[in-house]
């Protein structure tokens, strides 16, 4: 195993734990809102927070496969915005020296049991320094849940209107278990809606409708003087490294542009900071897809996540500052004109089509002058299919593990009855 003795030059002193720096570490496997749950409590205990990645092998030996490998699970953490470091080929037993190493005096980890290989708790030694804190566990979601879905074809994930349920006029159970369902799942969104600190209003939040239009849910800090308003839109569906990937050079664009119109000269930068504090070029505005309008043109059961799973998912990440829930699938001139920041300055999208459609989704952003897309990169053709075929061609391998989490099904069933609706969904699409 690894140390912190490894990663230290010789002869230099361990760092000062500072009662600010905490450490959460993990597997972080296609990082869902599950994981983001853990980081913002973490995040809101303290004034920095270190997050360790287990490697591929590790969490092999101790847990199963992964699902993402460990560059794509580092490539998500990075882009959580209340991360402040990711630190790669964490212990996946939490040792003192490693957690000391990098200044970090307490350990943060939701309030169930992890044990390694051995049945034995991952968190042993830190507990027993009294140097641990337990946040509560996000309900309802876990990376079994969704390898579940994947395995299981299920469907009784999907969300009517997230609007109704908010407001507990949707859902199971009782009209009291909608209500108090509802209440929490608002709260859940107003906390990732948070900026970096975990603790003042970050993002804007706002539903669309087709009759309504546009109603504002949360508000967040805005666009600041001088900054862009772009658009991207999808269904953001396991939020993956093909997502983050794109919008990460979504920003990197921006920022490219900015540098060119003199956003970094020193005169700008001290302007800025002379009223408060500097700031980025780019406002970016995600518009998150029905679960109706996924399931339309993806089939099977598509999404995976539901719009409050994807949702939660896009509000924690670093290149995203505003949320639209339920935004349609062809952004039209009259949509986007009746944008709350103003007629966005560009419309972004990525290399490959997130959806099959014989028809040019984006043909009146184009007309608009305001199109503009993102080239080919190492992640694009990660999206929730690929991951989905990931899961399938070592199925083996993942029914034992989900057989260990408890899940009771007949996954061969399953697995035909996937196949099927896959078949269904291709003879659909060659249709149109």
């Amino acid at each position: 195993m690894t140390s912190a003795d490894d990663i230290r030059p010789p002869g230099e002193p361990a760092p000062e734990l500072l009662e600010g720096r905490l450490w959460v570490d993990g597997c972080f496997d296609f990082f869902h809102h599950g994981h983001a749950g853990a980081v913002v409590q973490a995040r809101q205990l303290g004034d920095e927070l270190y997050v360790g990645v287990h490697s591929d092998e590790a969490i092999l030996e101790n847990k199963g496969p992964t699902v993402m490998n460990l560059r794509e699970r580092l490539l998500a953490t990075d882009a959580c915005r209340w991360v402040t470091k990711s630190i790669p080929h964490a212990p996946y037993v939490t040792q003192l020296d490693w957690i000391s190493h990098f200044g970090c005096k307490y350990v943060v980890h939701g309030d169930d049991i992890t044990s390694d290989s051995s049945g034995e708790d991952c968190y042993r030694f830190v507990k027993a320094a009294n140097r641990f804190k337990v946040v509560k566990r996000t309900p309802s979601i876990s990376t079994t849940d969704l390898v579940g879905r994947m395995l299981l074809c299920t469907k009784g994930h999907f969300i009517r209107s997230l609007e109704r349920t908010l407001a507990g006029e949707e859902g199971p159970g009782t009209e009291e278990e909608r209500k108090a369902n509802g209440k929490a799942m608002l709260e859940r969104i107003r906390l990732y809606a948070t900026d970096e600190t975990a603790k003042k209003p970050g993002a804007d939040v706002w539903f669309w409708g087709a009759q309504a239009g546009f109603k504002e849910l949360f508000r967040g800090v805005g666009p600041k003087p001088g900054q862009r308003v772009v658009y991207v839109d999808g269904g953001f569906d396991l939020f993956s490294s093909g997502h983050i990937q794109f919008l990460r050079l979504v920003t990197e664009a921006e920022e490219e542009l900015a540098r060119k119109d003199g956003w970094y000269s020193e005169q700008a930068v001290n302007e800025r900071k002379g009223k408060g504090a500097d700031y980025g070029p780019v406002f970016v505005v995600a518009g998150v897809h029905d679960d109706d309008v996924i399931n339309k043109w993806k089939g099977v059961n598509y999404p995976i996540m539901n719009i409050f799973e994807r949702g939660l998912c896009v509000l924690q990440c670093r290149y995203i500052n505003a949320v639209v829930f339920g935004a349609p699938f062809t952004p039209t001139k009259q949509y986007l004109a009746s944008f709350p920041w103003g007629t966005p300055d560009s419309v972004y999208h990525g290399p490959t089509s997130f959806m099959p459609s014989t028809d040019d989704v984006y043909a009146e952003p184009k007309e608009m002058g305001i199109y503009r897309e993102i080239g080919h990169h190492e992640f694009e053709d990660v999206n929730a299919g690929s991951i989905v075929q990931r899961i399938m061609k070592s199925r083996d391998l993942y029914e034992a593990r989900q057989k260990a989490k408890g899940m009771k099904a007949n996954l061969e069933e399953a697995q035909r009855q996937r196949e099927l609706l896959e078949e269904e969904q291709r003879r659909k699409e060659a249709s149109r």
